[in-house]
This record gives C-alpha cells, sequence and structure tokens, in this order.
C-alpha cells in the first residue's frame, strides 16, 4: 500500500485533491446558498424552520415551495449527480499514472464545466447552455473512467 508521501510525490494526485476539493467547495456552497434563498423568499420546508416568523397559522404560511429555491436544489441535485461519481472515477484515474498534462486537461474542464453549469442554472443563462456544460463534465468523466478501464483492466 502506498504511503501518504508517496501519493504526494504523485502530481497527477495533487491536481486530483486541488480540484476535488474546488468541486467539493463549490458544492457545499450550494448549500449555503439554498438557505440564503430560503431566508429572502421566506419558503422553507419545515414547520419548525418557519417558527421565528410566526406560531401556528401565521407560521404555516411560510412553510412552502419557491421557484427560485427550488432552482438551487435542483442545480445542488445536479451536483450531487455529477460530482460523486468525478469523485471515486478521478481518484482511480490520478492514481492510475496518467500523464500530468492529460489529468490537468481533464480536472480543469471538469471544474469549470461545473462552475459555469450552476451559474448557468442560477442566473439562469438560456439553453444549451446549461445542458453543454453539464454534457462537458459528463464527458470528462466517462474519458476518465475510459482511461482508467484501459489502463488498469483486469475482467
Amino acid at each position: 500500500m502506498a504511503k501518504s508521501t508517496q501519493l504526494l510525490d504523485n502530481e497527477a494526485f495533487r491536481a486530483y485533491a486541488t480540484y476535488a476539493t474546488i468541486v467539493l467547495l463549490k458544492m457545499m456552497l450550494m448549500s449555503l446558498i439554498t438557505s440564503y434563498f430560503r431566508i429572502t423568499r421566506k419558503a422553507f420546508a419545515n414547520p419548525e424552520d418557519a417558527a421565528s416568523l410566526g406560531k401556528g397559522e401565521s407560521a404555516k404560511k411560510y412553510v412552502r415551495t419557491d421557484q427560485d429555491v427550488e432552482r438551487v436544489r435542483r442545480g445542488h441535485l445536479n451536483d450531487l449527480e455529477n460530482i460523486v461519481p468525478f469523485f471515486g472515477i478521478g481518484l482511480l484515474y490520478a492514481l492510475s499514472g496518467p500523464e500530468l498534462s492529460t489529468a490537468l486537461m481533464h480536472f480543469r474542464i471538469f471544474a469549470g464545466a461545473r462552475i459555469f453549469h450552476t451559474l448557468a442554472y442560477l442566473t439562469p443563462l438560456p439553453q444549451p447552455s446549461r445542458g453543454l456544460s453539464w454534457a462537458v463534465g459528463y464527458a470528462v468523466t466517462i474519458s476518465m473512467a475510459y482511461r482508467v478501464l484501459k489502463t488498469v483492466l483486469y475482467l
């Protein structure tokens, strides 16, 4: 098993760690943005969350959906559906010995696509901007998975 110092000597792993951290922080930011929209739009999911705005029936009117809150939530869900696979496949890819330049290209394109996807979702930008940014990030993850299988295939 590799020692942690050996991992830190692996430049592709360090690049992966950098970009995985960036996209994970971006995904975490989506929780804060959701909270911000819930508070500013006064649209809460649970009665106890709305309790600070009133009691009983007056608080119930704040337990509702809001299109802006739902837009942020859908963007966050899309992050979960795409960043989690990147996290696992990207790790395997980084450990499979790729060229640093190729690894950096994969990681940078994925991170850029996810950041643009969020901006396209929240702004909202007209389609196909969001769809294309999703497709680019997805294609990068598929490319890394293909390269992992091609490098270490044991079927």
